[in-house]
């Protein structure tokens, strides 16, 4: 039997449109709610709106959109959990953990507290997007076996770091705020990019889902050079910046001194038992 090659383009053509409205119908109706709740004044709420921001530049060509909205601590502790995906906290440990019993299934997003009892408390909804004081002391500790007198300090981020296109996110922080990005600015904005990536990537809008994907499955691209996950104990594997008089020197894990792919050579690595 000979087929009409016209049929066949027409054929193919339309299985394109129905493939086509299919994808445009699973995009159409994507919204994301994420709250921000601490102190406005801190860099962290400018860094998470500017994740805000060039997550929705991102989503108009996926049909997702995004909020950042405001609410007071008193606001969330009752424990409503069906309208928002995620919360970006600038709050203290004991604030931290009170919303996070409040909230159980909701993924809470630490941005700016670095007690290393939050980690060892291993709660399960809480992602520590900011490092910890031991793993600051772990990469000085590095660095220092290499230069014995050097007295320097670590970060989490620096507005001079230049690789691994971190020189176009402080360039577009700084045209964008008028400001320096520091830590507090980078973790607010990898805590929007971190869920904004998942939506595109893996359609997941539900807390319960993300709080899950958060744990188990997430790697994500930082600005940093390597894939970032987080531990058991909540807390995101990170390189950290080394610093000198606000200058800066160079990288943790230390080269030289262990693996530079080695991120668990920083702070905590498993919950204690």
């Amino acid at each position: 039997m000979t087929r009409n090659p016209l049929a066949t383009v027409l054929t193919h053509f339309a299985a394109f449109l129905l493939a086509l409205a299919s994808m445009c119908a699973k995009a159409e109706s994507v919204h994301v709610r994420i709250v921000y709740v601490g102190d406005e004044s801190r860099t962290a709420y400018i860094g998470a709106k500017q994740g805000l921001n060039e997550a929705n530049h991102q989503g108009q060509f996926l049909g997702q959109s995004y909020s950042l909205e405001l609410a007071s601590l008193e606001a969330l502790i009752p424990g409503n959990e069906s309208n928002y995906s995620a919360v970006i906290a600038a709050l203290d440990a004991e604030q931290l953990l009170a919303l996070s019993a409040a909230l159980p299934n909701t993924p809470i997003m630490n941005v700016t507290a670095e007690d290393d009892s939050l980690r060892e408390g291993c709660t399960t909804n809480l992602f520590h997007v900011i490092p910890t004081r031991r793993m600051k002391a772990d990469a000085v500790s590095q660095w220092q076996q290499k230069h014995p007198d050097a007295d320097v300090t670590a970060q989490a981020w620096h507005p001079d770091f230049e690789l691994y296109a971190g020189r176009e996110l402080n360039n577009r922080f700084r045209k964008a705020n008028g400001i320096a990005m520091d830590d507090n600015a980078w973790a607010g904005w990898a805590a929007v990019k971190m869920l904004s990536d998942t939506v595109a990537r893996e359609g997941l809008t539900d807390p319960k889902q993300l709080r899950t994907y958060f744990s188990e499955r997430l790697r994500f691209d930082g600005q940093k050079g390597l894939e970032l996950s987080f531990r058991d104990t909540g807390q995101l594997r990170q390189p950290l910046l080394i610093v000198e008089d606000g200058k800066l020197l160079g990288e943790a894990p230390v080269r030289g001194v262990v693996d530079t792919t080695h991120l668990d050579s920083l702070g905590l690595v498993n919950c204690p038992k």
